[in-house]
C-alpha cells in the first residue's frame, strides 16, 4: 500500500539562495511548514522584502521501504518559481505559487541521507500569472502550503474523478474514472476493487473492474436513499479504489445539482439566491503560512457567522483543506485561476491555462464548488486566450459551468455565466454620465445585449468605501447602508443570481493600494476577522429560526455624530420589529425599513424622527442616559441589547477559538482581546497597550505589545512541536490580567 508522510519539521530555512546550497548541506535557520520566508510587520510593510530567492533544505533518511518503490514529494503550494533538487540532481519546476506539484526521487536516492534543496523565488516575475502589472494583493514568498512524502507502487492511482447523475431522483448514478500513474511505462495489468462508501468508510456498493493502459472506470446506478448535499445538510460520501490490494485512494464527493440560469441560481433544482464574500488567504505577520486548523476557521465563519451562501476564493486557488471544510458545512464556492487585471504574452497565457488544469483536476470532486473561474480578474477581452481556459475548463469537467470576472461592460461572453464586479453604487464613474445613481446595473446594461443571459455581481463596494473598523459612526452607517443596498437591489431582481461582496475581511497589500498604512480596509470583518457593523448586515439575513440577530449600529454617544445626535439609528435584525426605550421615556417602536429595503430577507429597523423625538433621547446639554434595544418575534421579546450612557472599561475579555491543538502539526488557533464595558460592549475608543506572553508549548506570532483597536485587538499562538501545556497571559494597564490555559498533544 502506499504511505503518504505529512513532513513537518526538519527543514532548513536560507535567507538567501545560492548554487551552493543545491548539493552541499548548509547551517540556516530550522523551520517548521507551512512556512512564511519574511514575517512582516502589519502597517507600513515592506513588501519587497520578500521578493527574493529563498533556499530550503530537507535530509531524507532512506528507508528499506524505498527499495523497488516510486518515491515522490508533493508539494501543496510554495510562492513560486520553484526549483527542486535531490542529491544535486534537479527533480522538478513549478512557477504557479497556488497550484501543486510534485518532485519525483525515484532512482535519485541512496543509502544514509539525501539532500532535498528547494528554491522558491517570490519575485514578480512578469512570466508568471498573477504578474506583470500591479495588483492588489500581497503573494508571500515560501513554501507555505504542506510537503508530502509519498510512497507507492511504480503503478498507482494519480487522481480520481467523481460525476453524479440522476441526482435528483432515487435512482442515483455515480461514474468513478481512475487514473493511473506510471512514471517507468511498466506494463499495466489486474484488478481495481472500487468502493463506494458512507464518508465514514462504510460500504454501500463495491465492484472491480480491469485495468487499463491509463486507468479504469466504474458505475453504479439506480441508487436509492442516499441524500443530497444541501446547505443545511451537506451529506458526504466516499469513493475508495484499490489497485489488486497494492495501492488505494479515495475521495469524498456528494450528490448535488447546481446550475446558473436567467432564472437565478438553482440548487438542487430549487431557487438560491446568492449572498457571499470574497476571501483572500493571508494573515497577519505570516502572510499565506497558515495550515488546517485557521483555514477552516475561515470557512466557518463565512458560514456560521456572516451567514453567507458562497465565498469566492478572490482571486486564485486556496487551500484544500479551506474546500473540505466548504463541503462539510455546506458553503458553495467560486473558484478562479491566478491572475489580476493584467495579461501577459504567450507563455504567460500558457502557463494560464495550465492554472485551469490544474484548479480543476485538484478540485472537480468539491461538491461545495459550482463554478469555475477561467478569466483573469477584472481584464480586458482576449478571445484566443479565453476561448482556450475555457475550452480547457470544459474538456476536464462537463459538470460545472465556467465564469469569468470582468467590470467592463459589452464585454464579449465566452464563459457560460457573465460574471461581473459592478462598482457604480451611489455615485456614478466617467463613463456612466446620464445614468442616475443605482446600487447595481441592469445585466443588459452591462452585457449589452438584446436578451438575458446567466449572470452573477461577483464584487461590490470594496474599495468604493473602505472602511475601517475605528472609523466614525456616520461612516460605518454609510457602509452598512451600502452593502445593504446592493444586496436589496440584487434580491429584487431575478435575473441576478446574487451577489459577492468584497469583502470578507481586510488584507495586506503593496504601497500602491489600500490607505497608506498597505492594508486594504475592505473587509466586513477586520484583519483578525472581528465584525465591523457591516458584518451584521450580512448575518441578519439569516432566519431567526437559525440564530436571532440585533446589533444598533452605534457608539451610544453624545458627540460622536454631527450636531451631537444619535439619529438616524440603524438596527440590524431579523426580528419583526425593535423598541428603544432612553432612560426613563417610553420606549419607541419601529417596525424594518421595507420602503427602502423591500427585497432583502430582512430589512433594518432605522429609529428617526418618525418614530423618536430627539428631547426623548436627551437633547445637547442634557444627561445622556442609558438605552436598551428589544427586539420582538411574534409579539415577543427575544433579545435585549444594552446601551449605556456612561460606558467604563469594566471587562478584558480574552478569547481563544480553541484549547486543544496539534503538536505535530504546525497547528494555530486565534486569540481575540476586548475591552467591554459594563453593558457588555465594545469601548470604540479604548486604545490601551496589551502586553502579550505565551509559554509553554507554543510561540507567539507576530509583537507581543498591541494596541487595542476600537477596542479589540488579536493575535493567533501556533505549536512549536513539543507536547505540553500552554499559557496566555493577556494584561492592560487598566484593565488587569486574563490568562488562558491550552493544550498541545
Amino acid at each position: 500500500m502506499r504511505t503518504v508522510t505529512k513532513l513537518v519539521s526538519g527543514w532548513t530555512f536560507h535567507t538567501s539562495f545560492s548554487g551552493e546550497l543545491v548539493a552541499k548541506a548548509a547551517t540556516g535557520t530550522p523551520v517548521r511548514l507551512p512556512h512564511n520566508a519574511v514575517d512582516l510587520e502589519m502597517t507600513y510593510l515592506d513588501e519587497r522584502s520578500f521578493q527574493a530567492e529563498f533556499g530550503y533544505q530537507y535530509t531524507l533518511a532512506w528507508q528499506p521501504a524505498f527499495a523497488g518503490r516510486e518515491i515522490a514529494l508533493r508539494f501543496d503550494g510554495a510562492m513560486a518559481n520553484s526549483v527542486v533538487w535531490v542529491n544535486g540532481q534537479q527533480v522538478a519546476a513549478h512557477k504557479d505559487g497556488y497550484t501543486p506539484f510534485s518532485a519525483r526521487l525515484t532512482g535519485l536516492l541512496k543509502e544514509g541521507d539525501n539532500l532535498i534543496t528547494v528554491k522558491v523565488d517570490g519575485s514578480e516575475n512578469p512570466e508568471i500569472p498573477p504578474f506583470g502589472g500591479q495588483i492588489d494583493y500581497l503573494t508571500y514568498a515560501g513554501i507555505y502550503r504542506d510537503v508530502w512524502l509519498q510512497v507507492t507502487d511504480a503503478v498507482s492511482i494519480a487522481n480520481l474523478k467523481v460525476e453524479t447523475s440522476h441526482e435528483l431522483t432515487d435512482a442515483k448514478g455515480v461514474l468513478v474514472k481512475g487514473f493511473i500513474a506510471n512514471p517507468t511505462n511498466a506494463a499495466v495489468s489486474g484488478k481495481a476493487l472500487v468502493e463506494l462508501c458512507h464518508v465514514d468508510g462504510t460500504v454501500l456498493q463495491q465492484q472491480t473492474v480491469t485495468l487499463g493502459a491509463t486507468g479504469f472506470e466504474a458505475s453504479f446506478a439506480q441508487l436509492a436513499g442516499l441524500k443530497l448535499w444541501e446547505l443545511d445538510a451537506p451529506q458526504l460520501y466516499l469513493v475508495r479504489a484499490t489497485l489488486d490490494n497494492r495501492d488505494q485512494l479515495s475521495t469524498r464527493f456528494g450528490f448535488r445539482t447546481a446550475r446558473f440560469t436567467t432564472e437565478g441560481f438553482f440548487l438542487n433544482g430549487k431557487h438560491l439566491k446568492i449572498r457571499g464574500l470574497n476571501r483572500h488567504q493571508s494573515y497577519p505577520y505570516v502572510g499565506y503560512a497558515m495550515g488546517q486548523r485557521a483555514q477552516e476557521k475561515d470557512a466557518d465563519v463565512m458560514k456560521d457567522v456572516l451567514k453567507c451562501n458562497l465565498v469566492r476564493t478572490s482571486h486564485y486557488p486556496q487551500s484544500t483543506y479551506f474546500l473540505d471544510r466548504c463541503d462539510e458545512i455546506g458553503l458553495l464556492v467560486f473558484e478562479e485561476i491566478p491572475g489580476w487585471q493584467h495579461i501577459g504574452g504567450q507563455a504567460w497565457q500558457d502557463e494560464s491555462v495550465e492554472n485551469v488544469r490544474r484548479m480543476v483536476e485538484r478540485d472537480w470532486n468539491h461538491p461545495s464548488i459550482i463554478i469555475w473561474g477561467v478569466r483573469i480578474n477584472e481584464s480586458q477581452d482576449h478571445h484566443d486566450f479565453y476561448t482556450r481556459t475555457n475550452a480547457m475548463a470544459r474538456s476536464l469537467d462537463s459538470t460545472r459551468q465556467t465564469g469569468g470576472v470582468r467590470y467592463i461592460e459589452n464585454s464579449e461572453l465566452l464563459e457560460d455565466v457573465y460574471t461581473v464586479n459592478d462598482f457604480c453604487h451611489v455615485a456614478a464613474p466617467e463613463w456612466m454620465k446620464g445614468i442616475p445613481p443605482t446600487p447595481l446595473r441592469q445585466p443588459r446594461q452591462v452585457t449589452g445585449l438584446d436578451h438575458e443571459v446567466p449572470y452573477l455581481i461577483t464584487e461590490f463596494n470594496g474599495h468604493m468605501y473602505p472602511t475601517k473598523r475605528i472609523d466614525p459612526e456616520d461612516r460605518q452607517a454609510e457602509h452598512v447602508s451600502r452593502h445593504l443596498d446592493v444586496l436589496n437591489k440584487a434580491y429584487e431582481n431575478p435575473v441576478i443570481s446574487g451577489a459577492i461582496g468584497w469583502c470578507m475581511y481586510d488584507y495586506n497589500t503593496h504601497k500602491d493600494f489600500g490607505a497608506g498604512d498597505r492594508i486594504c480596509h475592505h473587509g466586513v470583518l477586520d484583519i483578525f476577522r472581528e465584525p465591523k457593523f457591516a458584518a451584521w448586515g450580512y448575518t441578519s439575513q439569516c432566519s431567526p429560526a437559525e440564530q436571532v440577530v440585533l446589533e444598533p449600529v452605534t457608539y451610544w454617544a453624545r458627540g460622536e455624530k454631527d450636531r451631537c445626535e444619535v439619529l438616524p439609528l440603524i438596527v440590524l435584525t431579523n426580528c419583526d420589529y425593535v423598541e428603544l426605550k432612553v432612560g426613563d421615556f417610553a420606549a419607541k417602536r419601529a417596525e424594518p425599513d421595507r420602503e427602502r429595503y423591500p427585497h432583502l430577507p430582512h430589512a433594518p429597523v432605522i429609529f428617526d424622527n418618525r418614530h423618536v423625538n430627539m428631547a426623548d433621547l436627551g437633547a445637547w446639554g442634557m444627561l445622556w442616559r442609558d438605552a436598551t434595544v428589544t427586539g420582538f418575534i411574534d409579539g415577543k421579546a427575544v433579545a435585549t441589547v444594552k446601551l449605556s450612557g456612561n460606558p467604563l472599561p469594566t471587562t478584558l475579555q480574552v478569547q481563544a477559538d480553541d484549547t486543544e491543538l496539534h503538536a505535530h502539526e504546525k497547528d494555530a488557533t486565534r486569540v481575540i482581546v476586548r475591552a467591554l464595558d459594563q453593558a457588555g460592549r465594545l469601548l470604540p475608543f479604548m486604545d490601551d497597550v496589551v502586553q502579550v506572553e505565551v509559554t509553554g508549548a507554543a510561540k507567539l506570532l507576530g509583537p507581543d505589545l498591541l494596541t487595542l483597536k476600537g477596542g479589540t485587538t488579536g493575535f493567533w499562538v501556533e505549536t512549536t512541536g513539543a507536547v505540553g501545556d500552554i499559557t496566555v497571559r493577556v494584561s492592560t494597564r487598566r484593565m488587569g490580567e486574563q490568562v488562558l490555559a491550552l493544550r498541545a498533544e
